[in-house]
């Protein structure tokens, strides 16, 4: 094992996730799991606002503002929408903070957390996943932005409209130009690393905040207050029948959070402390989402009286005032807030994720590179208007976002109860605790077979069965994401409980995060501590009667205020593990 070799400023292999030298490379670190990007932070600084404001730009885009408009259009009551909308994000909020919690606690990226439950070698099989999702969408975040940036160059550019005539592979020339442009853009902004991304959303948030109520403002003076309805459907359901629309309603909430809310421990890792990241959760989705919701549906209920018809895309209602300082404002706005999402969504994961396969060769820029090219060789112009090739593509991968979200709570809370020996991430020592077999925790790899599946089933074939005509329970593909979720958390403690695996290194506390020290910086300038070679005992594990009270209890520290303890009720003296649901 030798240690990686420090680079220049702006080498593809030196890090870019935070300033050089960010990273604790500690020297024992084998080189092949370890760059200055992967390593455990020496600093975390984030405060709560910084998180805020990531979740501004996560929900502050074009796709937020028609998803948030659609649940007023589903022929609800608009108390049932906000307690659609209440639920929902709450319940993101919850899950956000249980998967925050073993990135902020050790400083280490999604990839890297998922070696304790998946293994040294398997936590590539996540990271990849994920890493492909976010290629797909990035290029059709990209793309959604150039169509916005058309629009200004067509008003302020009269002869850019020959441009429309000319094409290649699918893609008029205007639009090669803007694609370029916001390519270049997102490219420029991502290079510089993770604090010029930090200050960027840091002011998108805001800057779009301003923008939308301006927007609403001059619409509802124009259309009058009176004339102003939160129910934007032409039908309203009986409450019986509304009960499963709320339920489908809730379940998009959360199935539209659900890649950011995945890797969001990528972000949650740079949290000065667990205590600012929940606040940061609080107010960036309860609060903001709430917020956000009901200043789009007021814009959307504007344009009715105002322009004879209902328009949800925000892009739409800024070219219809016909106004050039308003196209101007409104369109780099929206411009602005598509890039935002599209960095802190699928641009900084994937970069974490492919650095993660070798983090020798590929650094967290050359990562994010690697997703930004790829994402243009997909051409997302030809396919994002066709439903069924996202369907029968992201549809597939999306639906394994569920399985790999309860397999990694399963793992840290329950299985590992929260204790990680950080350093064991970093090497390949057959004998470390995290190599399981060949570098795969065959528990993991199990359960994402056996939770995948089915819910990939439950995702596609609905659909295809309606398209044939055949039947249509297209309703359940709405719960695809809880279903995987539950399915990977009690298959993975099933098979822990068989033949238990991860270990929890009772009794031990030198190099141990237990949940309860605040974050990765307490300890990095400590002499790094032996990486232990001791193999878990075949058998051993805790005792899972209590498992129902553990969840019960670690949902609540998700929500509640930080603590700064472990879960109460568990065992901390040595001794063998009895298995963990006996």
């Amino acid at each position: 094992m030798t240690s990686t070799p420090l680079t220049g400023p702006h080498d593809l292999v030196e890090a870019a996730g935070h300033p050089h030298g960010g990273g604790n490379m500690k020297p024992h670190y084998d080189e092949r799991l370890a760059n200055e990007d992967l390593a455990p932070l020496r600093k975390q600084k984030w405060s709560s606002y910084n998180i805020f404001a990531f979740w501004m730009s996560d929900v502050h885009s074009v796709g937020g503002y028609v998803t948030a408009g659609s649940l007023f259009a589903l022929g609800l009551q608009s108390w049932q929408v906000l307690v659609a909308l209440i639920a929902g994000i709450v319940i993101v909020q919850v899950f956000a903070n249980l998967v925050a919690k073993p990135s902020q606690k050790t400083g280490v990226p999604y990839p890297v957390i998922n070696r304790v439950v998946f293994g040294i070698r398997g936590a590539n099989i996540p990271a990849i996943i994920r890493g492909l999702i976010a290629i797909a969408w990035y290029g059709v975040q990209t793309f959604l932005a150039a169509e916005s940036l058309n629009i200004v160059f067509l008003k302020f550019i009269p002869g850019s409209v020959a441009l429309l005539d000319v094409s290649f592979a699918g893609l008029s020339a205007l639009g090669w130009i803007s694609y370029a442009i916001l390519w270049t853009a997102q490219f420029l902004l991502f290079w510089n690393g993770m604090e010029v991304i930090r200050r960027f959303i840091d002011w998108a948030g805001p800057a779009v905040y301003l923008v939308m109520i301006v927007l609403a403002v001059y619409l509802v003076s124009q259309a009058g207050i009176e004339n102003i309805s939160f129910t934007l459907s032409t039908t309203q359901l009986d409450f019986w029948a509304s009960i499963p629309v709320m339920f489908a309603a809730i379940a998009l909430v959360v199935s539209y959070f659900s890649g950011p809310m995945l890797n969001f421990g990528d972000f949650a890792r740079y949290g000065k402390s667990f205590a600012a990241v929940k606040k940061g959760n609080f107010w960036g989705l309860p609060i903001n989402f709430l917020f956000f919701s009901l200043l789009t549906v007021i814009t959307a209920s504007a344009t009715v009286p105002v322009f004879g018809e209902l328009l949800t895309d925000p892009i739409k209602t800024v070219e219809r005032i016909d106004t050039p300082f308003a196209i101007l404002l409104g369109g780099l706005t929206f411009v602005t807030a598509t890039v935002g999402i599209n960095i802190v969504a699928n641009f900084i994961s994937p970069a974490f994720d492919f650095s993660n396969v070798a983090p020798k060769k590929i650094s967290w820029r050359a990562g994010g590179m690697i997703a930004a090219v790829g994402s243009t060789f997909l051409m997302p112009w030809n396919w994002y208007s066709n439903s069924d090739a996202i369907h029968y593509s992201l549809g597939v991968l999306g639906a394994l976002i569920g399985p790999l979200f309860g397999i990694l709570i399963a793992g840290y809370y329950f299985a590992a109860r929260q204790r990680v020996k950080v350093d064991a991430m970093f090497t390949m020592d057959a004998a470390g605790p995290y190599w399981y077999r060949n570098g795969f925790n065959p528990n993991a790899v199990k359960a994402v077979i056996a939770a995948g599946v089915p819910t990939v089933a439950i995702a596609v074939f609905p659909k295809l069965f309606a398209d044939l005509g055949l039947f249509n329970a297209s309703w359940i593909s709405d719960y695809s994401w809880f279903i995987g979720c539950a399915l990977g958390l009690a298959l993975f403690l099933f098979f822990e409980r068989l033949d238990p695996r991860v270990p929890t290194f009772d009794g031990e506390t030198e190099g141990i995060s237990d949940g309860a020290v605040d974050g990765a910086a307490a300890t990095a300038a400590s002499e790094p501590p032996a990486i232990s070679t001791e193999v878990p005992v075949p058998g051993s594990g805790n005792s899972g009667a209590d498992a129902p009270a553990v969840l019960a209890q670690t949902v609540r520290d998700a929500a509640a205020p930080e603590h700064g303890t472990a879960l109460p009720g568990r065992p901390t003296a040595a001794g063998p593990r009895t298995g963990l649901l006996a």
